[in-house]
């Protein structure tokens, strides 16, 4: 028997009285109702109609509850888009087809409306339930960026963020209940930082004022004095030169192993919010270390692993590209980590010692790939008004692509 579509439902900060009646009508007539508080509260009461607020762990829950309505009439109800950091994203994975959707004007369509800012030039970030460090990675000068609210906290936040950041001249633009009767609009700069209450629905409006000097680039080989270290850090001509063979694509997970200051997995991270990276690292202020770095550069999504390669392998998820940046020797490491890869999968290994690289050599004599050795020299002061070069560690990188159909 087929089952019947599950329908979700914008609605915008007019409520109830901003539906289409046939809008209403489906809500009116589902047997089941989906939402979160505030939106089931917004709907009339409907005599024998099963109304449930989401459930927590939200995925989990949410899976076992459309299976036990699977065979009923289904109405799930979100703000504005659902599909714009809503929950249609989830309730698509969950449904694949038998989702059907019926939107309402999104807040970030209302916000840009209202500042007159074009889709084509404007970054929409969502700190919806997630670490305010994430708007990080998108600050630069002369950025405008529509911020999705968390809550009535978070404009103050976010004001530290850009400050701390050199961006305390950013004009700050509070947008509350946008599309409603008690829509507001209140204005402030980051270094001043909010006054008064905010409304806890609302969208940040930003435009990033000042400099922060060279660390906001996208670019790869970020200068090492950006990050914090103990010395265990890929330096950036090698950090470079990994990550342009390891090819950051969107949607694609890293392994980091032996992650050091963390890097190349932030700046693995740093090349597109889809990405995703995975740090082990056994030494535990290294890895407290790689959490603070993270944050720094907006990319708190990255994962940590404390625990000792192979074993800290064990249970994660398949990777589409592996660095190995310290450790290599560690028996059964390299197969491990080929073994991982799928069919074009990148693997690229330093090594600064006699045993890693008589490791690294004996992998390209058996299974090809790149070898190459990087010396990097830096001018330096010899003494008076003389300079010299300063000759860094030497590195031998190993990089391999695994052979096979990618599909």
């Amino acid at each position: 028997m087929t089952r019947p579509p599950v329908t979700v439902i914008g609605i915008g900060a007019a409520g109830w009285d901003g539906l289409g009646a046939d809008v209403r009508h489906r809500i009116i007539d589902a047997d089941v109702v989906l939402g979160g508080p505030r939106h089931l509260a917004l709907v009339p009461p409907v005599d024998g109609q099963d109304r449930r607020p989401w459930p927590s762990p939200l995925v989990d829950g949410l899976a076992a509850l459309l299976a036990e309505v699977a065979d009923r009439r289904v109405v799930a109800l979100a703000s504005g888009d659902p599909f714009v950091s809503g929950i249609g994203t989830v309730l698509a994975e969950l449904l694949g087809e038998r989702l059907e959707s019926i939107p309402a004007v999104s807040s970030v369509s209302l916000a840009r409306s209202r500042m007159r800012w074009p889709a084509e030039s404007t970054t929409v970030v969502t700190l919806v339930g997630r670490d305010p460090d994430a708007l990080r990675r998108e600050l630069a000068p002369n950025a405008r960026i529509l911020v999705l609210s968390s809550d009535e906290s978070t404009p103050a936040a976010v004001a530290v963020i850009l400050a701390g950041h050199g961006f305390g001249a950013s004009r700050i633009a509070v947008l509350g209940d946008l599309g409603s009767a008690a829509e507001s609009r209140s204005e402030f700069r980051a270094v001043d930082g909010p006054s008064g209450d905010m409304p806890r629905l609302h969208v940040l409006a930003i435009e990033v004022l000042g400099d922060a000097g060279g660390d906001v680039s996208w670019a790869t080989g970020l200068p090492d004095d950006a990050f914090e270290h103990d010395g265990q850090l890929t330096k950036r001509d090698q950090r470079a030169s990994a990550l342009a063979r390891l090819a950051p694509r969107p949607g694609g997970l890293l392994w980091d192993v032996g992650a050091g200051a963390g890097s190349v997995a932030i700046e693995w991270l740093r090349a597109h919010p889809t990405t995703a990276a995975i740090a082990v690292e056994h030494h535990p202020e290294r890895a407290a270390r790689i959490a603070r770095n993270a944050a720094r550069f907006g990319v708190p999504r990255l994962r940590l692993v404390t625990g000792r390669a192979p074993d800290a392998l064990v249970d994660l998820p398949a990777p589409d590209a592996i660095f190995i940046g310290g450790g290599a020797t560690a028996p059964g490491l390299l197969d491990r980590c080929r073994a991982a890869l799928p069919p074009g999968g990148r693997l690229v290994v330093h090594g600064v010692t006699f045993e890693t690289e008589e490791l690294l050599l004996a992998a390209f004599r058996t299974h090809g790939g790149e070898l190459t050795r990087l010396s990097v020299e830096h001018a330096a002061p010899l003494g008076g008004r003389f300079h010299g070069w300063q000759p860094a560690r030497a590195v031998t990188q190993w990089s391999w692509i695994k052979s096979g159909d990618r599909r």
